[in-house]
């Protein structure tokens, strides 16, 4: 009868109040989601750690969930139940989220059916978990926002990090001339084995400099920029005619000075996955698993952590000394 009672309960990490990494707790009582209509639940090997989760926890971001919640959405695992209408799925088969309802950081998340998509066999569950945000936000980046074109250069700002690989490999794969940039020799390898034409270091005083001697009179077509809050007014001085800085993410204000996006015709954009329209996540998602049938689209995964250890794993993914890959949580 104990046995029978401790069966609908699991491990979730919950934060009830918005703050640092210490809020997040984590729970062993908590009731496993039942999935409604057009909805899966999924047993989750392993989740992907994103920093906007992060801002999200320290409840300095646009978006606020209601309080407790469970963080996380690129959950990687196997279909424990279907809630009616669902066709395109069955208990048993392998499958990775763009996005939870219950919350990922837990033994079970429930996702509605259109966030879920098949994981082929090529790829193990904590590659699985590397794919949702990375991947979609780099093709939203690059062509859907971006309008890249073969032919056409791109600097990757930060490119040993999830969305950092996840960009080079798709750039790569679709012709375009990568540039990338990273904290440590090893990221600079990471970087150069995953796409990259070239790979510079963001901590060398001097590497704006060789950029610039690296792409000459013409400059960059396309700047994909993860820390645009350190990195914007000097994206604009590297760009070319009709260039764009991808605005991917940023941890506070900057001053530029806008003739350098005059002087160039320049433009700055911001991406946001949660803009998404279906139609948009429909073509990203098509890419994307041909990506994975070709053999071009493989995450990289970097630091691993048990969920006992997630406030260590919300610390690292800020305050870590350079990015190898993609964080996995593995409940």
């Amino acid at each position: 009868i104990a046995m029978a009672a401790t069966r609908n309960v699991m491990r979730a990490v919950r934060v009830f109040e918005f703050g640092g990494p210490e809020v997040l707790k984590l729970q062993s009582d908590v009731l496993i989601p039942v999935p409604k209509e057009n909805q899966v639940l999924i047993q989750v090997h392993a989740c992907g750690v994103n920093p906007v989760e992060t801002y999200i926890r320290s409840g300095n971001y646009a978006r606020k969930p209601a309080l407790p919640y469970t963080p996380g959405s690129d959950v990687a695992g196997v279909i424990e139940g279907v809630g009616e209408h669902v066709t395109a799925f069955k208990k048993g088969d392998r499958v990775f989220t763009t996005g939870t309802i219950s919350g990922g950081y837990a033994d079970y998340a429930v996702a509605a059916a259109n966030r879920v998509f098949p994981l082929s066999d090529k790829l193990d569950f904590r590659q699985g978990a590397a794919i949702g945000i990375p991947y979609f936000t780099a093709y939203r980046a690059l062509f859907q926002k971006g309008r890249a074109k073969a032919g056409e250069s791109v600097l990757v700002h930060g490119a040993s990090g999830g969305v950092g690989i996840a960009t080079c490999q798709i750039a790569r794969a679709c012709g375009l001339k990568v540039l990338g940039t990273a904290g440590t020799e090893e990221g600079m390898n990471i970087v150069l084995r995953n796409g990259a034409h070239q790979a510079f270091n963001h901590r060398e005083a001097n590497y704006i400099d060789k950029i610039k001697e690296h792409t000459g009179m013409e400059g960059v077509d396309i700047i994909i920029e993860m820390l645009s809050n350190v990195n914007l007014a000097t994206d604009l001085q590297l760009l070319s005619y009709g260039g764009r800085v991808m605005v991917v993410g940023s941890r506070g204000p900057i001053e530029i000075n806008p003739r350098d996006a005059m002087s160039k015709e320049s433009s700055i954009i911001g991406v946001s996955l949660f803009l998404e329209t279906e139609e948009e996540r429909h073509e990203c998602a098509t890419a994307l698993l041909d990506g994975i049938e070709a053999g071009w689209l493989k995450p990289i995964v970097g630091s691993e952590y048990p969920l006992e250890k997630v406030v260590k794993a919300h610390e690292d993914i800020i305050h870590s000394s350079g990015a190898r890959g993609k964080m996995v949580l593995l409940p």
